[in-house]
């Protein structure tokens, strides 16, 4: 899906307790992307570099979302699990990629990850760029992402593993056998359970998009 904006397509398809993807454009994000590769089918870098929640639709009439993040903004930094309005997506030149997963929760699943998340919002759960080091390194080696994160820091979670522990609140673990503090981005949107996926893609990556036009020629 190419044709909606980043706002028509959050508006059309967000959902309290539904989880969002995105793919960045910033150098962190790419560096994201591509340290995934070992997780995706071709070997080439991950469509997604950042998981949230998607919370509530407020009074203002905007959504909100649930997530662990480095915040850096001009005489400000916020680093680890913070509420946003879902507008900081709409920016389709930093953000080309987005994704929004319904896991089909009931009423009961949705409250348990929503509060959940606010209990770690409310604890100030810090982001750790530590934990994120040992997933990079755990995408290597099966043995490894099915053990305990190997710099895990308790009290701490980056945003894919954020959404993990709000979604085995209830009973959902995306990858059985892997550690909760293992899941990345890209495993969220390949997790085997059953789930819609609504996307907006509009950066494949270069050698993706090669290969689809050598597909396509005569």
């Amino acid at each position: 899906m190419t044709e909606s904006s980043n706002a028509d397509f959050i508006e059309q398809h967000a959902a309290p307790g539904r989880i969002g993807l995105c793919g960045g454009t910033d150098p962190i994000n790419k560096l994201i992307r591509k340290a995934q590769a070992p997780l995706t089918a071709d070997g080439h870098r991950s469509l997604w570099s950042h998981a949230f929640l998607f919370s509530e639709r407020r009074r203002d009439g905007q959504w909100w979302v649930i997530e662990s993040d480095l915040d850096v903004r001009f005489r400000q930094v916020r680093l680890g699990v913070q509420e946003n309005r879902a507008s900081r997506y709409f920016d389709a030149e930093a953000f080309p990629n987005l994704a929004i997963l319904d896991f089909h929760l009931d009423e009961g699943q949705t409250q348990k990850v929503q509060v959940a998340a606010l209990d770690l919002l409310s604890g100030l759960a810090s982001y750790s760029l530590r934990e994120l080091a040992g997933t990079l390194l755990a995408m290597h080696s099966t043995r490894l992402r099915m053990r305990d994160n190997l710099l895990a820091r308790e009290g701490a979670l980056y945003c894919s593993a954020m959404v993990q522990h709000c979604y085995a609140a209830a009973g959902i673990q995306f990858l059985p056998g892997v550690h909760g503090k293992n899941v990345a981005p890209h495993d969220i949107d390949e997790s085997p359970l059953p789930h819609a996926s609504h996307r907006l893609i509009r950066d494949l990556g270069i050698s993706k998009v090669r290969r689809a036009l050598r597909a396509i020629t005569p």
